[in-house]
């Protein structure tokens, strides 16, 4: 108890879920910054409390409170960048708090003028979990109209923090981005090789921090273990998926909330499809026919990772496809790379290579088939109806139709590639 006022450290434990809004905006020399939080995920702080619970609105001390807040939780987790040069520390501005209803981040206007309004009313009864904390920040720039980027690490205020960032640019153009935890370094108008960069490396983690595609490549090399008899069954993997990840980038995929639980489940279905093929010994001539028809479905799963990550490709879209495609395959050619000697090496050394591949492709269709019956399971509690025929439905038959075609004549091309006469063609593809 400080001056008959209490005191109380808000809140006691990290909020589950936290929303953060903010707005860029470079105007002339300084990089106006505008941040709102919930008070409650700002920790280890004393503020004032009256009687009821509520914040003490008239404590001398809130708003140097505040800024320590601010400063602790908020300015010290913000780097920002101008033509790839990391700029001097930002200044706290001023800070505010407001209630729950308040819709001022609407805009950044309308945020600028409620971060700089006079204090709440004394009178307000705003108890610590139901307040806002805006901030407003700045940082030195010397050119408005540079290429800016940012790195943000809010992910500490809570357990799951998604925030929305607003870029302002000097001639009004807006750009929103939304991600969740900390994002790493986001150029905020990047340029196409550094939106290729980005969008390669993440095609590479995301095919090797996949478990269901790295399974998905394990069970196309076991059987086979040769590189010139994989190449046809990676290139038509590698063409189908490319041809449905492009659909549903450009916004061609059905949109229903049933359809990530439906592809999740199809993919694991096609890992067990393999694996059995792989045991049973069957269908190992023509593979390549098996792995276009489920690279298919493989493009819609990379397509889910994708999605929400267009928005930092800037006005580079194509590029980022292109990119994030190219990942996958580097991906899927380190994967190849490394099993083809290992397996290899590592059957060379059983008397009895078919064992290895019988006892390696029980495993993974024991491991895909427990994923499929999950994702079964989690599809089952959608309600999935099949569409009113009216003229809105035209739109995704014709998709549908496009893309049935487009994957018809991919086919063919690769048949007529593949098919060789019994001279030519390269050696076959062996079980053991």
């Amino acid at each position: 108890m400080r001056g008959g006022v209490a005191r109380a450290v808000v809140p006691h434990e990290v909020p589950a879920n936290v929303a953060v809004q903010a707005y860029i905006r470079p105007v002339d020399s300084l990089l106006t910054v505008l941040v709102r939080v919930p008070l409650e995920s700002i920790r280890d702080v004393e503020f004032p409390l009256r009687a009821s619970g509520a914040l003490e609105l008239t404590d001398p001390e809130l708003g140097a409170l505040l800024e320590e807040a601010a400063t602790i939780w908020i300015a010290g987790y913000l780097r920002f960048f101008e033509a790839g040069e990391a700029l001097g520390d930002e200044r706290i501005v001023t800070t505010q708090l407001s209630i729950p209803s308040d819709r001022s981040f609407v805009s950044y206007e309308a945020a600028l003028e409620r971060i700089r309004a006079p204090r709440l009313d004394s009178a307000v009864e705003l108890r610590p979990r139901q307040a806002f904390l805006d901030v407003e920040l700045s940082v030195p720039i010397v050119d408005p109209r540079a290429r800016f980027a940012v790195e943000p690490e809010l992910a500490h205020l809570g357990i799951e923090t998604i925030s929305v960032l607003h870029l302002v640019l000097p001639d009004g153009e807006e750009r929103v981005f939304q991600y969740t935890g900390n994002p790493g370094r986001v150029e905020l108008d990047p340029r196409w090789h550094q939106a290729f960069f980005r969008f390669v490396v993440m095609g590479f983690r995301h095919i090797l921090g996949g478990l269901d595609h790295v399974l998905f490549v394990l069970c196309l090399v076991l059987p086979i273990r040769r590189i010139s008899t994989l190449i046809p069954v990676v290139t038509a993997f590698t063409l189908a998926h490319s041809i449905t990840l492009a659909a549903a980038a450009l916004g061609m995929a059905p949109a229903g909330l049933w359809f990530a639980p439906f592809i999740e489940t199809v993919i694991a279905a096609s890992i067990v499809w393999m694996a059995l093929e792989n045991i049973l010994g069957v269908g190992l001539s023509r593979r390549w026919v098996v792995a276009f028809g489920f690279g298919l479905v493989h493009g819609f799963g990379f397509s889910f990772v994708l999605a929400d990550s267009l928005q930092f490709g800037g006005r580079h879209l194509l590029t980022s496809l292109l990119a994030f495609n190219v990942g996958v395959e580097l991906g899927q050619i380190a994967l190849v790379a490394a099993f083809v000697p290992v397996l290899a090496l590592g059957f060379r050394l059983l008397s009895a290579p078919r064992v290895g591949t019988l006892a390696a492709s029980t495993l993974i269709a024991h491991t895909a088939w427990h994923w499929m019956t999950d994702r079964g399971a989690t599809l089952l509690l959608y309600d999935v109806r099949l569409p009113a025929l009216n003229p809105s439905l035209l739109p995704a038959l014709l998709f549908w139709v496009a893309l049935g075609l487009l994957s018809a004549l991919a086919a063919r091309g690769l048949n007529r590639l593949f098919t060789r006469p019994p001279s030519e063609r390269a050696p076959a593809a062996t079980s053991g």
